[in-house]
C-alpha cells in the first residue's frame, strides 16, 4: 500500500557554489566541524551562516534582494510546518524570546516579514516587484548540516486573508509575554531555481528577468498563485507515524489521557474541540448520548460558502481515548461507518492509533473518513499554541474541567 520513495537528488558540498536548486535535493554539508561547513552560506552567497531568515541585502533599508528561510522543523515551541498537499508554509518569525520588541530582532527577519507582506497587496508597479523571492530550505537529517531545498516561496495564499497570512501572536516564557510573526506562504510550482537566475537577482537584477521561474512573474504581475501540490500516495500510517516520536510530545498526549482517566467517556468535547483546530468552519455539534458498545459520539455539520448563502454538511464524529498500546480496530470503525448512512462523512478521534486494516479498508472502500491518531492531535495543539505540557493541562482544565 505504500509507494517506495526513489532515490533523492544529492549534492555534493564541493559544487554547491555552481549547483541548481532543484525542489527536494539534498545539498551537503562540509566536514570541518565550524560554521564554515553551512551550505546555505555557499549556495546563496551573501545571506550568512546563521539564523532562521537571511537575507542578500539590507533589511534597514529595505533592499533586500532575495531571502532564504532555515527550518529545522524540530523546534517544538514554534512549530514551522510545510503542507506537502496544498502547498502552503507556515513560518514562525526570529522574535522567540521575550525583551524585544516584536520587529527589532538582530537580524531584522520580522522586519523581512512585515515589509513583504505589506509589499505583497500592492501593484505590480509600485509594490510587488519590491518583494524578494523566498527560499525555503529545512534541515535534512538529525546530525551534520546537510539541507534539503523545499522551494520558491510567495508569502500569502490563494485561500488565505490579510488577517491569516501573517499574524502578530503572543507567547508567554518564564511569566514573560512576548509577541512573534505566524508567516504563511505558498510554495510556487517550479521544480528548479537556475543558478543563473540566483545570481541575477544577487546582483541586483529585476526579478523578472534573465531565467525568472514562470510561478514567480505570474505571481508578481498579477498576485497569481500556482502552488506546488503533491497528494500523499502513501494510504498507511505505521504506528509509529501515529504517535509521536519526541519525549515532550508523549508527554502531552500523556496529559490529555490522564485528564480523562477513569471517565474515559468524557474525552468526546475534547475530540470535537480538537476537529475545529483542524476544521475551523465547524458549526454547532451535538454530543449524542452513551452507545451500548460504551463509545460516545458527536453530530455536527461543517459549513461552506458565504455567510448569507452557506452549505452545511453533515458529519458524525467518535472518540476514543485510548492508551498507545491499543490501537483502534475494526469494531470500532465499523460502528462510525454504520452512522454516516445519513452523514456526508465522518471523524474519528483517538488518542492512539489506528490498526492497518482499519486505514486499508477505509482507503479500499472509500469510506469518507478523517482519521486523527495520537501525533495529529499533539502537532495542532502546537500549531495552535499549546506546545508545552503545562500549556495543554492548563488548556483542559479550563476547558474540560472535571465535574
Amino acid at each position: 500500500m505504500t509507494i517506495a520513495a526513489s532515490v533523492e537528488p544529492h549534492v555534493a558540498f564541493e559544487d554547491l557554489a555552481t549547483a541548481d536548486l532543484v525542489v527536494d535535493a539534498v545539498y551537503a554539508g562540509g566536514t570541518k566541524g565550524n560554521t564554515r561547513d553551512e551550505p546555505i552560506a555557499r549556495l546563496i552567497k551573501g545571506v550568512g551562516n546563521q539564523g532562521g531568515i537571511r537575507t542578500a541585502g539590507s533589511p534597514t533599508r529595505q533592499e533586500v534582494r532575495l531571502a532564504v528561510l532555515y527550518t529545522t522543523g524540530m523546534e517544538v515551541d514554534w512549530p514551522d510546518d510545510l503542507d506537502l498537499e496544498t502547498g502552503t508554509f507556515t513560518y514562525y518569525g526570529d522574535n522567540r524570546k521575550p525583551g524585544r520588541d516584536l520587529h527589532r530582532t538582530s537580524r531584522g527577519g520580522n522586519a523581512v516579514l512585515r515589509d513583504a507582506f505589506a509589499a505583497s497587496h500592492g501593484t505590480e508597479e509600485d509594490r510587488r516587484r519590491q518583494v524578494p523571492p523566498f527560499l525555503l530550505f529545512q534541515k535534512a537529517a538529525s546530525t551534520g548540516r546537510a539541507v534539503r531545498f523545499r522551494g520558491l516561496l510567495a508569502p500569502g495564499g490563494p485561500a488565505l486573508t490579510s488577517d491569516d497570512e501573517l499574524a502578530a501572536i503572543w507567547r508567554t516564557t518564564s511569566g514573560q509575554r512576548f509577541q512573534n510573526y505566524r508567516a504563511r506562504f505558498t510554495v510556487l510550482d517550479h521544480d528548479r531555481i537556475s543558478r543563473a537566475w540566483i545570481e541575477h537577482v544577487l546582483a541586483g537584477g529585476d526579478p523578472l528577468d534573465g531565467d525568472c521561474p514562470p510561478a514567480w512573474a505570474s505571481w508578481v504581475k498579477g498576485r497569481t498563485y500556482t502552488p506546488l501540490l503533491a497528494p500523499g500516495t502513501t494510504v498507511v500510517r505505521s504506528k509509529t507515524d501515529q504517535l509521536p516520536g519526541d519525549q515532550e510530545g508523549k508527554a502531552v498526549l500523556e496529559a490529555v489521557r490522564s485528564h480523562f482517566q477513569g471517565r474515559e467517556h468524557d474525552f468526546e468535547p475534547c475530540a470535537v474541540a480538537i476537529w475545529r483546530l483542524f476544521a475551523p468552519r465547524t458549526g454547532a455539534c451535538d454530543l449524542t448520548r452513551p452507545s451500548r458498545d460504551g463509545g460516545r459520539d458527536a453530530v455536527g455539520q461543517y459549513l461552506l460558502g458565504p455567510s448569507t448563502a452557506r452549505i452545511a454538511i453533515d458529519f458524525a464524529l467518535e472518540a476514543k481515548c485510548y492508551t498507545a498500546s491499543n490501537s483502534v480496530g475494526v469494531r470500532e470503525v465499523s460502528r462510525l461507518i454504520s452512522r454516516l448512512r445519513h452523514r456526508n462523512f465522518g471523524v474519528l478521534v483517538t488518542t492512539s492509533y489506528f490498526h492497518q486494516q482499519v486505514q486499508e479498508e477505509i482507503h479500499d472502500d472509500g469510506h469518507p473518513i478523517a482519521l486523527i491518531s495520537g501525533k495529529d492531535i499533539v502537532d495542532v495543539l502546537r500549531q495552535h499554541g499549546h506546545t508545552t505540557v503545562g500549556a495543554v493541562q492548563h488548556w483542559l482544565q479550563q476547558s474540560f474541567p472535571v465535574q
